[in-house]
């Protein structure tokens, strides 16, 4: 997909203040504790989602995470299908206190790809 270079350079500033995870790296972290927050539509995680993992939209990811995952020391995995809505939401939730927030690289579909 093809997307404006101001949403780009969005997308890749939040990269750079967040840690990515390696997708292969997941389901051991995840078995440790981790949370797997999908924020894509309902629609994508309706087709499909890693296994286990919470769902909150990133149109409502600020409105309504405190309620979702209260604790601030949890550490959550955020991913969309690729890489730059799973950063964005990796950094707003750090920027909203949670110390451990990061993101799938690849996303979703790095997932499927390394399993």
């Amino acid at each position: 997909m093809q997307y404006t270079s101001k949403f780009q350079a969005m997308a890749d500033a939040a990269r750079a203040q967040t840690d990515e995870v390696p997708a292969s790296a997941v389901d051991s972290l995840i078995a440790a504790g981790a949370v797997a927050l999908d924020i894509r539509d309902k629609e994508e995680h309706d087709v499909d989602h890693i296994a286990g993992s919470v769902h909150v939209s990133r149109g409502k990811l600020e409105m309504n995470i405190e309620t979702v995952l209260p604790d601030l020391e949890t550490t959550i995995l955020c991913y969309c299908n690729a890489n730059n809505r799973g950063a964005l939401s990796a950094a707003s939730l750090k920027a909203m206190g949670y110390k451990n927030a990061k993101f799938i690289a690849g996303g979703l579909k790095a997932y499927r790809g390394a399993r």
